[in-house]
């Protein structure tokens, strides 16, 4: 689908979508458990990747149409699967299924489309050998088709903190329902170490005990998942509002937006991003709403070590600023759905931004920029599609984003909240 977005102001109120990451995690958890309801979940086509992975592991998702998703549980003790687990584009789903593989007696193959057979799975296949079961790529390349043989019982682990927080994440989740449970060291340190604070919280909220140590994490083994009265609630997503919030500081009129309540979400940093850098924001916490508007900005210097996917949310933004706008710390974004950091150096290069591109750095230079519109790739990945689209509310003339389906992936009804703030597109 070619989504054609004209210059736009924005007003009113937007929700945002239910959290990505804490969706994956409790659908999976939910599997762990003998089973559960998952409240408010986000429906899209990488959470229903997981889904579709706990049923092949011996659970069973069903959506009943009630914002609720219920989940039947295998227990801590996944089947061998039936068929090849088809992670389709969702990083999260295969990395986190791949750990929960390893605890089945028998083999798992897993595989995805070709963005995710082009990702590092290497130190999780590594680990999972480590702890005594057997892990390998097809292709002797780190990257899927993954076939992993089980079970593993726990152990020690030292894995490296840079590639990853994913890996972390699927280690503890298994590691709670392994018999001797899993302690990890990291070899280097831990990027988007957010990710993992979510994975803690959820895990406390099923009723699994785990945390950090001197070295890294660990979790205690033969835990049972069971989240308090058989339900989880998924809160509202940060790095879906970063779009929303960057479309108010870009051309808003009064734009609120509600789901905005405090979570482990590293992303939430966007509002302190958007509020530094000169918009005019208030964020009630106890409300969960966010009220924005537009004003002058101004180049700043953001890190994202912890927050890779704010990206290019930061990169548009930064193209409208005066000065420059410098986003460090970046190296590891560029192993995503794509290469973020190249994707938004070309494709804002289309619409007239100046950049300088480094290996773990991009510098916007909107003193130097002024947007036009222009036809553009999404590149199969939602997040540039999302950050394209809010760049087009003030270029000059129409901008077309090819492939913008994907925003299926975190936020379908993307383009329909923002047609219903005002903003004039077509589909086509």
């Amino acid at each position: 689908m070619d989504v054609t977005v004209f210059p736009s102001r924005v007003g009113g109120t937007a929700r945002a979508p239910p959290s990505k990451s804490y969706t994956h995690r409790a659908i999976l958890a939910a599997g762990y458990a003998d089973g559960a309801t998952v409240e408010d979940p986000l429906l899209s086509a990488d959470t229903r990747a997981t889904g579709r992975a706990v049923d092949l592991l011996g659970g069973a998702v069903e959506e009943d149409g009630t914002d609720a998703l219920a989940v039947e549980g295998f227990g801590g003790k996944p089947a061998v699967p039936a068929d090849v687990i088809d992670c389709v584009n969702s990083g999260t789903t295969m990395r986190l299924v791949t750990a929960t593989a390893a605890l089945a007696d028998g083999t798992t193959v897993l595989t995805g489309d070709g963005s995710l057979r082009s990702r590092p799975q290497g130190p999780l296949l590594e680990a999972i050998t480590d702890l005594g079961g057997e892990a390998a790529s097809t292709r002797a390349n780190g990257q899927a088709p993954l076939v992993v043989t089980g079970p593993i019982d726990g152990g020690r682990v030292a894995i490296p903190g840079d590639v990853s927080s994913q890996y972390v994440t699927a280690l503890l989740m298994a590691g709670a329902v392994t018999d001797e449970g899993v302690e990890i060291v990291l070899e280097t340190p831990l990027k988007s170490a957010p990710y993992v604070e979510i994975t803690l919280e959820l895990l406390a909220d099923f009723g699994i005990d785990a945390g950090a140590t001197d070295e890294g994490f660990s979790v205690e083994g033969s835990q049972r998942y069971a989240p308090e009265g058989g339900t989880y609630a998924v809160p509202g997503d940060f790095s879906s509002i970063s779009y929303l919030v960057a479309a108010g500081a870009l051309a808003g009129e009064d734009v609120v937006v509600t789901g905005a309540r405090p979570s482990a979400q590293g992303d939430v940093a966007i509002l302190e991003i958007v509020e530094r850098m000169g918009a005019d924001l208030e964020w009630d916490r106890e409300a969960g709403t966010v009220e924005v508007s537009a004003a002058a900005l101004e180049g700043v210097e953001v890190a994202v070590a912890d927050t890779p996917d704010l990206l290019p949310t930061i990169a548009v933004l930064g193209a409208v600023a005066d000065g420059e706008t410098r986003i460090v710390d970046a190296e590891h974004v560029r192993y995503k759905e794509t290469d973020r950091v190249s994707a938004m150096v070309e494709e804002l290069g289309r619409m007239g931004v100046e950049t300088t591109e480094r290996r773990d750095a991009l510098t916007v230079h909107g003193g130097d920029s002024r947007l036009r519109g222009a036809t553009v790739d999404g590149r199969g990945d939602h997040r540039i599609v999302m950050a394209l689209a809010v760049a087009a509310l003030v270029a000059d003339g129409p901008t077309t984003i090819r492939g913008a389906e994907h925003v299926d992936v975190s936020f379908p009804e993307f383009f329909d909240v923002l047609a219903a703030l005002g903003v004039d597109l077509g589909r086509e």
